[in-house]
């Protein structure tokens, strides 16, 4: 009964220090181990006015009783992520900006404050309408191991849809990978705990690995950007998808210097021709690797590229045969293409097109698969010394291509088109016709003995 009654006082809870009110209240007992703030609330409530601190000071109920009710039910994350979203967006139709009980009072003024209380009247202590307005209903505190789980099962969820199984799980990797160097260094912190100096910590042991004080790096600063994007785009989509997109995110302008990007040396014209195509040199490749190599070599279009070609991509029987790189939109078996300007048609020419007569159907032992693809590819020119330096790797061949195009003086719209580079400037039809990009090629197709392929 003492309690009850003590909740029906008119100036319960404040208490005068001076000639100005403070909310002071004592936590449950049961509740004292699991709220941070100890015994006992306490907090300015910046008047001197009583009306204006008991308005306030019904803000601060509230927002511990709220709080107080979802510790003792133990809120999961999730229940708790969806209880915010719509307070967000009960607090939106009621013309109000959904803000914490501690932010509307440090930030709003009191004519908005009161508009608030006034917006309450009449509704039950525990209804939404309170909990959206007077900005009680916390936020939710995911760890970051849970926050990259959500943002994998709900906030990106539309993006992996076009990606493959196996692009999905490269994708994840590399995010999974940056928040695991956050968890050792400065642990499974909740969200709403990690501060700019947990940021610095990150950023501090990649420079020791790109730009170490002693001996060499074994990062690049691309890697250490990279992943330091990963953890940014993390915070902010973590956010955003709450609703708060206001919320300064501790990874902003952490980033390294790159001005040092390597750029992959070609292959010389007549290496390609003297050593990889030469009879033998890529014989001990199954029948799917070699082809890969030889059609990269006389098209430039990526081996994941090629690999993921099929029946319905590679025309034979055209006037002109050519291939199409485009996305796989098959809602059982997607596969993305690395950019819009990737998507394209080239002509099959010199060995390339004998390579595509022997496999009309593609390359299916590497569909998906271009890792493993990679690493044989390197291990075997590794191995047959088929390399011309150890600066070069099996995608050196792809700069190669380009760098014949240029040597053969092929139109640089044409050139950029090839490769699936960005044309800037408004993209108008196909950008000439199939049979001209045909001729173009042969300018530049290089002799091949036919028992390679």
């Amino acid at each position: 009964m003492g309690r009850r009654r003590e909740e029906q006082e008119p100036d319960r809870f404040l208490r005068l220090r001076g000639s100005h009110f403070h909310y002071y209240r004592r936590v449950p007992k049961e509740l004292r181990d699991v709220d941070a703030r100890g015994e006992h609330v306490r907090r300015s409530l910046d008047t001197t006015d009583r009306l204006k601190a008991r308005t306030a000071r019904d803000l601060h109920e509230a927002a511990d009783n709220a709080l107080w009710s979802s510790l003792m039910l133990g809120e999961n994350p999730e229940a708790a992520r969806i209880r915010y979203q719509r307070a967000i967006k009960r607090a939106e139709a009621l013309g109000f900006v959904y803000r914490p009980l501690a932010d509307i009072l440090v930030a709003e003024p009191l004519d908005t404050i009161l508009q608030r209380a006034e917006a309450t009247i009449g509704e039950p202590a525990s209804s939404p309408v309170v909990d959206a307005v007077t900005g009680t209903v916390s936020r939710p505190d995911d760890k970051i191991s849970e926050a990259l789980k959500l943002y994998f099962d709900e906030i990106v969820r539309d993006e992996l849809r076009t990606k493959s199984a196996d692009q999905k799980k490269r994708w994840k990797a590399k995010r999974q990978m940056s928040v695991d160097v956050f968890i050792t260094l400065v642990g499974d912190k909740p969200m709403g705990e990690i501060t700019r100096d947990d940021a610095r910590a990150v950023h501090k042991y990649w420079l020791d690995r790109i730009a170490p004080e002693k001996g060499r790096p074994d990062r690049s600063a691309s890697t250490g950007n990279r992943n330091m994007g990963n953890l940014r785009t993390l915070y902010g989509d973590y956010y955003r998808h709450l609703g708060s997109p206001e919320q300064k995110n501790p990874f902003a302008d952490l980033s390294f210097s790159d001005k040092s990007k390597r750029r992959r040396p070609p292959f010389p014209t007549d290496w390609i021709r003297d050593r990889i195509f030469a009879p033998g040199a890529l014989a001990a490749l199954n029948d799917d690797a070699r082809g890969i190599v030889l059609a990269f070599a006389e098209t430039g279009a990526r081996p994941s590229e090629l690999a993921n070609l099929h029946d319905g991509v590679i025309h034979l029987d055209h006037e002109v045969p050519h291939i199409s790189v485009q996305p796989r939109e098959d809602p059982e078996d997607p596969r993305e293409i690395k950019t819009a300007s990737s998507v394209r048609k080239i002509p099959l020419v010199g060995v390339a097109l004998e390579v595509f007569k022997r496999h009309p159907n593609g390359f299916p032992r590497y569909k998906d698969r271009e890792a493993s693809l990679s690493a044989l590819l390197n291990k075997h020119f590794e191995n047959h010394k088929l390399f011309p330096t150890d600066k070069h790797t099996v995608y050196s061949l792809r700069h190669s291509f380009e760098d014949r195009m240029k040597n053969g003086r092929l139109d640089e719209e044409l050139r950029r088109m090839l490769m699936g580079h960005t044309i800037d400037r408004p993209k108008y039809g196909e950008g000439g016709d199939m049979k001209m990009w045909q001729e173009e090629l042969m300018k530049i197709v290089l002799p091949f003995d036919p028992s390679i392929v």
